[in-house]
């Protein structure tokens, strides 16, 4: 009786033993060389997969643990070599640990900031009142030199052809060989002087003067004027939350560095 008792205790202590082994694996993703690689790693891994917006399959699970083993034995050996000791590792490591903190303070200020649908809102009516509710078809026609411009607007009053001139003679590499096409367009996307006389002129019309820019001088003629076809809100949301988001983490930046004593 004594002995069958003693025999099923020591039943039961295998039994313990054996489940805290089995734990004890479960923890880890494999043991190399005698060392554990923890699951935490494995975890850690399939988040930034995560993050980067690829789902993790159980496939991907499989080649994901095939990494971080790789990663173990070449570690190891990294280790055994020293590796970490030279100075041009240390540099590289400083400059990954700056690169993690940064990406993490962004990524921290961008949470705590968002973008609300209110703001997005007032940004796209912004921009619809930015339109004026019309768009230009128009060419033109850009030299370097005004007295180019002046005697361009002279031939084209004589009967000179816009479209010809343009193609021998403009600077513009996009619309010159269009005869200066520039397609439809919102008049506030050209540049402000371009944009000014742009909205001076009617449908057939033309500049009587050279009109000047940072790009040379211009010979601007609006061939038609049309009500803006501008797209739904809900389609274009996303590109303004996402240029919304990097104007005020380049705002947060910009604030930043005007508060840094650098001497």
């Amino acid at each position: 009786m004594i002995m069958k008792k003693q025999f099923l205790l020591a039943t039961a202590m295998a039994s313990l033993l054996a489940l805290g082994a089995q734990g004890a694996i479960a923890q880890n993703v494999a043991i190399v060389n005698g060392k554990a690689v923890p699951k935490t790693r494995l975890d850690a891994l399939a988040q930034q997969v995560a993050k980067a917006g690829r789902p993790v399959t159980p496939e991907m699970e499989g080649q994901l643990r095939e990494e971080v083993i790789a990663r173990e034995v070449f570690m190891q050996e990294a280790e055994k070599q020293g590796i970490a000791a030279s100075d041009d590792f240390k540099a590289q490591m400083e400059l990954a640990r700056q690169t993690l903190m940064i990406r993490e303070l962004f990524a921290s200020y961008q949470k705590k900031n968002p973008v609300t649908d209110a703001d997005l809102k007032a940004e796209y009516d912004k921009f619809a009142a930015a339109s004026g509710g019309k768009e230009y078809k128009a060419r033109h026609i850009l030299v370097e030199k005004e007295s180019e411009a002046t005697a361009i607007i002279a031939s084209l009053k004589k009967g000179g052809k816009f479209e010809d001139i343009a193609k021998k003679q403009s600077k513009d590499p996009g619309s010159g060989a269009k005869g200066g096409d520039l397609d439809w367009a919102n008049p506030s996307s050209y540049v402000p002087e371009f944009t000014e006389a742009l909205l001076k002129l009617n449908k057939g019309q033309m500049t009587d003067t050279p009109v000047k820019s940072q790009f040379g001088y211009h010979v601007i003629r609006v061939d038609d004027i049309r009500s803006a076809k501008l797209p739904a809100f809900e389609e274009v949301k996303p590109q303004i939350a996402q240029q919304m988001q990097q104007q005020k983490l380049a705002a947060f930046q910009e604030e930043l560095r005007k508060k840094a004593k650098v001497e």
